[in-house]
């Protein structure tokens, strides 16, 4: 293996990291001496000084991170990401969730008609939703809005949220449907 390779190997290995990683652990995965890894990870950290990008030990081992000098527009980039629009499924499904909580997500399901599992999951990772509890009869984890979904649609209370029966069908057997789906 030549050295391009290594450090090619390398930058591979710690593009998919979680943690930093050890030259010891780098060598064994590579079947490398511990000196030639040392060498091409002082190669690769001097040929990063420019980009916007470093690769420095910390914790015992070697990780990429942002540059300290691009700090501002990374957490630009990130808090813009939160705040990003929601999609067409992820605003029904919060709809579905804020008129009708707490609910599982199968009762979601069912009144969507799809499956939810992937925009519930967006849905709490951007502090929408929460899990609120169990369902008795079936065990299901129950889901609410959260005091941000308040505030980000600038209410008081659930209380405050429109009226739905001018905009929906006749409403009278809906629970005995949902009932029979979600069964």
């Amino acid at each position: 293996m030549s050295n391009v390779e290594v450090e090619r190997s390398i930058e591979a290995i710690l593009m998919v990291v979680d943690e930093p990683v050890s030259e010891i652990t780098l060598a064994q995965v590579l079947e490398r001496p511990i000196d030639e890894i040392e060498a091409a990870l002082t190669v690769l950290t001097s040929s990063y000084e420019d980009r916007g990008f470093t690769l420095k030990k910390i914790g015992g081992g070697w990780r990429f991170y942002s540059h300290p000098e691009c700090a501002a527009v990374v957490e630009k980039f990130v808090l813009d990401g939160q705040q990003s629009r929601l999609t067409q499924a992820a605003l029904e499904t919060l709809s579905v969730v804020a008129y009708r909580q707490p609910v599982s997500r199968a009762r979601v399901s069912a009144i969507r008609g799809v499956n939810v599992e992937a925009v519930m999951k967006t849905l709490i990772t951007r502090g929408l939703v929460e899990e609120s509890g169990l369902e008795h009869e079936t065990g299901a984890i129950l889901y609410t809005t959260t005091s941000y979904f308040l505030e980000r649609l600038g209410l008081n209370s659930l209380a405050d949220l429109p009226a739905l029966a001018p905009y929906l069908p006749d409403l009278d057997g809906l629970d005995e449907i949902l009932d029979s789906l979600t069964e």
